[in-house]
C-alpha cells in the first residue's frame, strides 16, 4: 500500500555570527584558508546588517514516504503486539531462523542445488502433490512464472490475447510487463470490485486466447467467488475454447472460503501459480504447476527469460518449510480474521466514528481491507503514534487515498493476531481512534 506525501520542510542552520560561509565560486582556496585564519586571531566588527539565512529545504515527496515508512517499520518491530508480523520486517539473523530445524523437512547432507536440481527439484515434487499436477516448475519471482506460462499458452492456442480482471496482479503491479516484455495483449474482463462472472467471461466482445483468474483477487480486498460461481466461470471460458490459468499467489489460503482442497481448485485450471512468500513466509520464489509438457516449456521459457539460478537453496529450504509450518496454519488464520474484522466492526460504531467499512464484510482469507473516512496522512500518522506510544500496532500497513477524506487500508491476521481477543481488538479501535481525534484537530 503506498502513502501519500507531508508537507515537511526542514530549515538549514545558517553560519554562525561572524564566521564565514563557504567560499563563493572562483575564489582561490588558499586564500579563503588565510581568511580564516584571520577571522581566527583578528576582531571581529559588528556587521552593519545582519546575514540572510538560507532558504529553507524542502523535503521530497519520496523523502516523506521514506521517513514515514522506516518510522512504521520501526513501530512495527518494536511493538509488543501486532495482528501480523511478516518477515519483511525482520532482521537478517531473525529470517535466517526460519532454517532452523528445517532439516526435519529435507536432509541437509544431501549434495547442494546445481541450477535447478536437487533440493529445488524436491520442492517442485512437493508442490505438483500438493496441487494435484503432474509437474511443477520453481521460479524465481511470481512475476517471470505468469509470464512464462501465459507466453507458453498463447503460443498454444494461436492466441496472445488474455483476459483478465482490470486488478489483477499484472495490470496493477508489473509495468505492463504482459504487453512490453511477452508481447501479449491483456483485456479487461470487468474493474468492478468482485471476480469476473461467467456471464462476462461468455459474452466479452472478443476472442482470447487465455482467461487469467486471480484467487483471490488481492487488490479488490482478497476477495474470491464461491465455488460455484468459479466452476461457471470456468465453464464459460471453456465454452470459447480459452484455456484457464490461476494466479494462486494467495492459493493456500482459499480453501476455507471455498470449501474445496487444493488439488480440487487447482484442478479446474490448466495451470496454476502459487507463492512461497506471501502467505508462507519464505525468503521468496513461485512455483509454476500444470501438464508434463507445459513444464518442460517452461523450464526451457525460464532460462531464456534468466531464471535459470546457480543455487537456490537457501529459497527453496525457506518454501519446504513454510509449507511444513505456516500451510496447516492458515485455516486458523481465516477463521480468527474474522473475530477481528467483526470486532474492528464494532470497534469503529461504538468510538462514535461515522463510517467505516470492512471489506468484505465477512473475510474470505486471512486478509482484508479497512475503509476510514479520514484523510490517508491522518491515518497514517495515528496508526504510526499508536505503536510507538503504547506498544500496540492495530494497523501495520501503509494507507491509500482513495478520494478527499477517504482511505484504505490492509489488515493481515497471521500467528500474532491469534492472541488477540475481540474486546483487544475493540479497546485498540478506541485508542486509536482517540489519535486521530488529536491528529485531526492538531491539522
Amino acid at each position: 500500500m503506498s502513502e501519500p506525501a507531508e508537507q515537511t520542510t526542514h530549515p538549514t542552520t545558517p553560519p554562525a555570527p561572524g564566521h564565514p560561509g563557504p567560499p563563493e565560486n572562483g575564489t582561490d582556496i588558499e586564500q579563503s584558508r588565510q581568511s580564516e585564519e584571520r577571522a581566527d586571531t583578528e576582531p571581529v566588527e559588528e556587521a552593519t546588517a545582519p546575514e540572510r539565512p538560507a532558504p529553507p529545504q524542502e523535503v521530497t515527496a519520496d523523502e516523506r514516504l521514506a521517513r514515514r515508512r522506516a518510522r512504521r517499520q520501526g513501530a512495527h518491530r518494536s511493538a509488543r503486539r501486532v495482528l501480523a508480523r511478516p518477515g519483511y520486517v525482520g532482521t537478517l539473523r531473525e529470517r535466517l531462523a526460519l532454517l532452523d530445524g528445517v532439516d526435519s523437512v529435507y536432509d541437509l547432507d544431501e549434495r547442494v542445488d546445481l541450477y535447478g536440481d536437487g533440493v529445488v527439484e524436491a520442492l517442485e515434487e512437493k508442490v505438483a502433490g500438493l496441487l494435484g499436477t503432474e509437474a511443477a516448475a520453481f521460479f524465481p519471482s511470481g512475476t517471470m512464472a505468469q509470464q512464462v506460462a501465459l507466453r507458453c499458452w498463447a503460443g498454444r492456442t494461436g492466441n496472445p490475447t488474455v483476459a483478465l480482471h482490470a486488478l489483477a496482479h499484472p495490470e496493477v503491479h508489473e509495468r505492463g510487463a504482459l504487453s512490453q516484455v511477452s508481447g501479449l495483449r491483456p483485456v479487461r474482463i470487468t474493474s468492478e470490485q468482485r471476480m469476473p462472472t461467467a456471464d462476462e467471461v461468455r459474452d466479452f466482445p472478443e476472442p482470447f486466447g487465455t482467461l487469467m483468474l486471480e484467487l483471490p483477487l488481492r487488490d479488490a480486498g482478497f476477495v474470491l467467488p464461491s465455488w460455484q460461481e468459479l466452476t461457471e466461470v470456468v465453464a464459460a471460458a471453456r465454452e470459447r475454447d480459452a484455456v484457464v490459468h490461476v494466479d494462486g499467489a494467495r492459493l493456500w489460503e482459499s480453501t476455507v472460503h471455498l470449501g474445496r482442497s487444493l488439488e480440487e481448485i487447482a484442478g479446474l485450471a490448466d495451470s496454476v501459480y502459487v507463492s512461497f512468500y506471501k502467505s508462507l513466509d519464505g525468503f521468496g520464489g513461485a512455483a509454476l504447476a500444470g501438464p508434463n509438457s507445459l513444464m518442460e516449456e517452461a523450464r526451457t521459457w525460464r532460462h531464456r527469460y534468466g531464471g535459470q539460478i546457480y543455487q537456490q537453496f537457501p529459497t527453496a529450504l525457506a518454501a519446504l518449510a513454510g509449507l511444513e509450518r505456516e500451510l496447516p496454519r492458515l485455516p486458523s488464520y481465516v477463521a480468527h480474521a474474522r473475530v477481528v474484522a467483526d470486532a474492528l466492526r464494532a470497534g469503529f460504531a461504538a468510538a462514535g466514528v461515522p463510517w467505516s467499512h470492512v471489506h468484505p464484510e465477512r473475510p474470505h482469507t486471512h486478509e482484508f481491507q479497512v475503509w476510514l473516512p479520514y484523510d490517508a496522512e491522518v491515518l497514517a500518522e495515528a496508526a504510526i503514534r499508536q505503536g510507538e506510544e503504547s506498544g500496540t500496532l492495530l494497523f501495520t500497513d501503509g494507507w491509500d487515498a482513495k478520494g478527499p477524506g477517504l482511505a484504505v487500508t490492509e489488515v493481515s491476521v497471521r500467528a500474532e493476531g491469534l492472541e488477540w481477543t475481540a474486546d483487544d481488538v475493540t479497546a485498540a479501535v478506541a485508542d486509536f481512534v482517540t489519535l486521530l481525534g488529536e491528529e485531526t484537530g492538531a491539522r
